[in-house]
């Protein structure tokens, strides 16, 4: 059986030679005919049939090395091209060489060259239309596939397109592109033409009869999604998306990527572009340090550390679930004996002391940390031991790191609730140490991310699999929202260019209603949901910002990244904080020491 199969492998390869000498044979002799008005003499023949041989012989030795009948190049590919006409060129400059070196001329010189025209249109044809037949042959049965509109013209819809189209057992066949730029008003892509603009789309589906419209912006942002989604369910039409830009890091888009509208397209999606030479500059060949690995942020800030090739990734959690579900996302085969994965806890200084003299990170992101604001704020001591604390251990260890980032919130700005106190006291702890070490540290604040856990989305979720209601705070709530792999691009990107000591601002778009949050979600609901308000919790703010007093919006480097000035805090302002006291004592002196004048600078 192997023997068959390499039998035709090796015949399959050498038909492209037999189509490039037959070329050259019928170029030669269509250029003798020509140059002698179809009169040739015998003479011309003959130094016809000669320069044939010669030919021939020379498009296989060059055509060899070149790899064009050894199975390099895709058939009919953009390289198989190039490759075809290189070729031919070479044996047409060498054929010329040999009529004009010899002394009695058996061609006219300028013979080959124009027999090598004819030839190299012969091969480019027979390429051509035996590619056309493949593609035919894979196209989906229009039988068996329901018509599709693409919202897009760009490099997704093209990969998405392609993907179509060479899967005969495909679902869709691609019946029409929508775009909004003028200039593919008449753009036709593998045929399929560009059927107008977003206000043409229920036309679009009418005159096509598809019953579908796929969403082939990987790079979009969520106001526009919203929109194309209002305009093909106002047309009777069904919605899917493929996934954003950062979702799809290792692969182009394909048909299987394919998937239903969620909540985060519709109110998480940014525009982001990433220099990823920055971003590898960093962390390509490191020893990378994440606390807080189990966490949603941590779990996908490994995932996306992973994708850039660092020298070995460790991921610390105190949970030992989460961990072994962090490390089986990234690698399916691994175990839990892996050293890649470290049980412990921040509190206890130390055991991270001990982890930092054996595993001598040299990139730190710090991500552990309690978040629920609620819970913190009736839980005071809790956000002390873990948010301040154990921040404090992980910066006392990093003695001897490139880069320590700390992962901060928006809640830490103008900070009025305990989660707030916290993060914005560990910003100033990051900035105190920065004055004093080697290396670079700082922190990055972002607002809330759809999908992470204990998000207002995850509570949603939860309360529309028990039938509802959906509790919101109060109608006019709004908070910055972005997707988790959206966010964790952006702070990866940002550690790449933030400067010692400051705190790294991340893009969140406009504020959203929570309210249209639960309506949103209420759409995607199997059955009718409702929605109760139950008024502002202890700490919650109305509104969300994503500065503090007295911080500019700055952006040298990075349209979607601020950089702003961080006061250092002492660690000898904390001990206030470790007494045994009444919560609201804790909480008042937590916010007393927020608010701290930062010390007189002082030399590393």
């Amino acid at each position: 059986m192997m023997g068959a199969r390499s039998w035709v492998l090796r015949h399959r390869r050498l038909l492209p030679l037999l189509v490039d000498a037959t070329a050259w044979a019928a170029g030669l002799l269509a250029a003798v005919l020509a140059r002698y008005d179809f009169a040739p003499t015998r003479r011309s023949l003959a130094g016809a049939l000669v320069a044939i041989a010669v030919a021939v012989v020379l498009q296989a030795a060059i055509g060899h090395t070149r790899g064009l009948y050894r199975g390099r190049y895709r058939f009919a590919g953009f390289d198989e091209v190039r490759a075809v006409a290189t070729s031919t060129a070479l044996v047409a400059f060498v054929l010329t060489a040999i009529v004009l070196l010899l002394s009695q001329h058996p061609l006219p010189a300028g013979l080959p060259a124009l027999g090598g025209t004819v030839a190299l249109v012969m091969m480019l044809a027979v390429r051509y239309a035996r590619r056309t037949q493949q593609a035919r042959s894979q196209r989906p049965d229009a039988r068996s596939t329901a018509p599709v509109i693409l919202f897009g013209a760009g490099a997704a819809a093209v990969k998405l397109l392609d993907s179509m189209l060479q899967d005969p057992k495909g679902r869709y066949l691609p019946a029409g592109l929508i775009d909004d730029d003028p200039g593919k008003r008449h753009l036709r892509i593998f045929n399929v033409p560009v059927r107008g603009a977003r206000d043409d789309i229920a036309r679009a589906l009418a005159d096509t009869g598809a019953g579908l419209l796929i969403f082939a912006v990987a790079n979009a942002d969520a106001a526009l999604v919203r929109d194309i989604r209002d305009r093909t369910l106002a047309a009777g039409a069904q919605f899917k998306v493929v996934p954003s830009v950062t979702e799809l890091m290792d692969h182009p888009v394909e048909v299987g990527d394919v998937r239903e509208v969620q909540v985060t397209d519709l109110l998480g999606r940014h525009q982001i572009d990433t220099d990823l030479t920055a971003i590898g500059g960093y962390l390509t060949g490191k020893r990378v340090l994440v606390t807080g690995a189990g966490g949603s942020i941590g779990s996908e800030l490994c995932r996306q550390i992973h994708h850039f090739g660092p020298a070995e990734l460790m991921m610390l959690d105190r949970d030992e679930t989460s961990l072994q579900a962090v490390q089986l996302s990234i690698d399916p085969q691994a175990r839990l004996e892996d050293p890649a994965v470290i049980l412990a806890d921040l509190r206890d200084a130390a055991r991270i002391r001990e982890i930092f003299r054996d595993r001598r990170p040299q990139v730190v992101f710090h991500a552990a940390a309690l978040k629920h604001l609620a819970l913190l704020q009736r839980y005071p001591a809790e956000a002390v031991k873990t948010n301040v604390l154990g921040t404090l251990n992980v910066l006392d260890a990093a003695q001897a790191v490139e880069r320590f980032v700390n992962i901060s919130t928006d809640k830490a700005a103008d900070p009025s609730s305990v989660l707030g106190y916290s993060k914005r006291i560990t910003e100033r702890l990051t900035a105190w140490t920065a004055r004093r070490r080697q290396g670079t540290f700082l922190s990055v604040r972002f607002g809330n991310v759809l999908g992470s856990r204990g998000s207002v989305f995850t509570k949603f979720s939860a309360q529309i699999a028990d039938g509802g209601p959906l509790t919101v705070t109060h109608p006019d709530v709004t908070r910055y929202f972005m997707t988790l792999q959206e966010a964790v691009h952006l702070v990866i990107q940002a550690a790449a260019i933030g400067q010692d000591g400051e705190a790294l601002v991340l893009e969140m778009g406009s504020p959203v209603r929570i309210a249209e949050v639960a309506a949103q979600m209420a759409q995607l609901a199997p059955a009718p949901v409702a929605v109760e308000y139950i008024g502002l919790r202890p700490g919650e703010k109305l509104a969300e910002t994503l500065f503090g007093a007295g911080e500019v919006d700055h952006r040298p480097f990075h349209p979607l990244i601020s950089h702003v000035e961080v006061p250092p805090l002492d660690t000898s302002h904390l001990r206030p904080l470790l007494a045994d006291i009444d919560s609201a004592v804790l909480i008042a002196r937590l916010a007393e020491t927020c608010a701290l004048p930062a010390p007189a600078p002082a030399l590393r």
